[in-house]
């Protein structure tokens, strides 16, 4: 599935990653087509598989507010495809990570993960992710806020 490399199809990608549930007519005005040239656009996009799907980003109150986002790097003692699978197909296992990326570079995979708290992050850690097939190393970052979200005025 190419990439598009057209200006209008471009633009209209951006406009619908901002917000997926902006109407048709006003991504229209904005890239300058009418709303049956932009509407058709879009089918097409989804079509090609370039747009592959809409979601639903929770916030705060919906996440546990005071959770804990920790960002974790992981290497393998081996890259064959056989560790690269069964490394795989443990983290599904684990409810608490949200994501899970095949990377290049010095680690092999970059985890995003949410928790209750630290404590819960260390269980996890212990229990968990240093026992999943292959690991040799692990390093985690906690997230201090998500610089996505707008910051709310303090009280």
């Amino acid at each position: 599935m190419p990439v598009t490399s057209d200006p209008v199809d471009r633009a209209i990608i951006r406009l619908l990653r901002l917000d997926g549930r902006r109407p048709n007519s006003e991504i229209a005005e904005e890239v300058g087509l009418s709303p049956s040239a932009c509407l058709r656009r879009i089918r097409l996009l989804e079509d090609r598989g370039v747009i592959r799907g809409y979601t639903v980003l929770t916030g705060p109150e919906d996440d546990d507010e005071r959770g804990v986002d920790i960002v974790v790097q992981v290497t393998l003692d081996r890259q064959t495809e056989d560790y690269l699978s069964r490394f795989e197909n443990a983290v599904r296992q684990c409810p608490e990570v949200r994501e899970c990326f095949l990377m290049t570079g010095n680690v092999d995979y970059w985890l995003r993960l949410r928790t209750e708290s630290v404590a819960a992050y260390e269980a996890i850690h212990g229990e968990v992710l240093s026992r999943l097939p292959g690991v040799t190393r692990i390093n985690s970052s906690f997230a201090m806020r998500d610089a996505m979200r707008p910051r709310r005025a303090r009280k």
